[in-house]
């Protein structure tokens, strides 16, 4: 069987996007134990073991937040009239009516693949930049395919431009970095009748206005422009239709939060649907 480690690995690799989930205390009665694990993806699925329905439930929903949001967390799920835990930055409490009476802590951590950098041409600038952009962990991509890039530095300084950029755009790349002058690359865009959309997503001169002059610098003032555009602008790579986030439903019963899939418990009561955590509150429900 594969285990979670092995599995985490996969999605790593695959550069798909979740939460690694560990049990990291647990106080009886409770199913889970300190050390057991699961990985939550973007569709709210779990592969794994951190605690029986109720518990689980709660942790995909913090997972999703996590996800979302790229912040680390605490998750403590507490019963139903538990002594209080402090909240704050990078913790949170989730009162469970349903639990089976014990409590669990458990730390979700973010898995967020890097954002990959296509950079074109065999110049010195093409080569400084590839080396800074590894150097600051970005996942340098070398092969002809766009797909998934959150940017792509076209440095072939006159050679394959065009095309370069056209691929880019083609494939929704949505920063485009050109290393030319002012005038020169005015005249490229030009003559690829891009449209008013289009060319605000193509950035040339390229690079921040650092006054640099070696290839070095002039790597670091294009590297610095895709940092502040992925931190402070929110760039993502481009990666298609974006993840749905799985709709959620507030449980009548116990008031839990719960993610609506199809293996959630479900009544339909005076034209009006109900999730439930567990089959126990649907049953509880249906017969009031």
């Amino acid at each position: 069987m594969t285990t979670i480690a092995e599995r985490a690995r996969e999605l790593t690799v695959s550069r798909e996007p979740f939460v690694h989930a560990t049990v990291v205390r647990a106080q009886g009665p409770t199913s889970a134990r300190p050390g057991d694990a699961a990985v939550i993806r973007a569709d709210g699925s779990i592969e794994g073991f951190v605690g029986g329905v109720c518990a689980e439930s709660s942790v995909r929903a913090a997972a999703l937040d996590a996800l979302r949001d790229g912040d680390a967390l605490l998750l403590r799920v507490l019963p139903d009239g538990a002594a209080p835990f402090p909240e704050g930055p990078g913790a949170r409490v989730v009162v469970n009516p349903c639990h089976s009476g014990g409590a669990i802590e458990v730390f979700l951590r973010p898995m967020l693949p890097a954002p990959a950098l296509r950079v074109v041409g065999d110049t010195p600038i093409g080569t400084a930049v590839t080396t800074l952009a590894a150097f600051l962990d970005f996942d340098v991509a070398t092969s002809d395919d766009y797909a998934g890039c959150t940017a792509v530095v076209v440095a072939g300084l006159g050679r394959g431009e065009q095309d370069a950029i056209r691929s880019a755009l083609d494939a929704g790349v949505r920063f485009v970095a050109l290393v030319a002058s002012r005038q020169r690359g005015a005249v490229v865009l030009d003559e690829l009748g891009l449209t008013d959309a289009e060319r605000a997503r193509v950035h040339t001169p390229a690079g921040l206005a650092i006054g640099a002059r070696t290839p070095q610098e002039v790597a670091l003032s294009i590297m610095s422009e895709v940092v502040r555009a992925i931190q402070v602008d929110g760039l993502a790579p481009a990666s298609g239709a974006p993840a749905v986030r799985p709709q959620q439903a507030v449980d009548p019963v116990c008031g839990m939060t719960v993610l609506v899939g199809p293996e959630t418990p479900h009544a339909r009561v005076d034209g009006q649907d109900f999730w439930f955590c567990c089959a126990g509150c649907l049953a509880s429900y249906t017969a009031a």
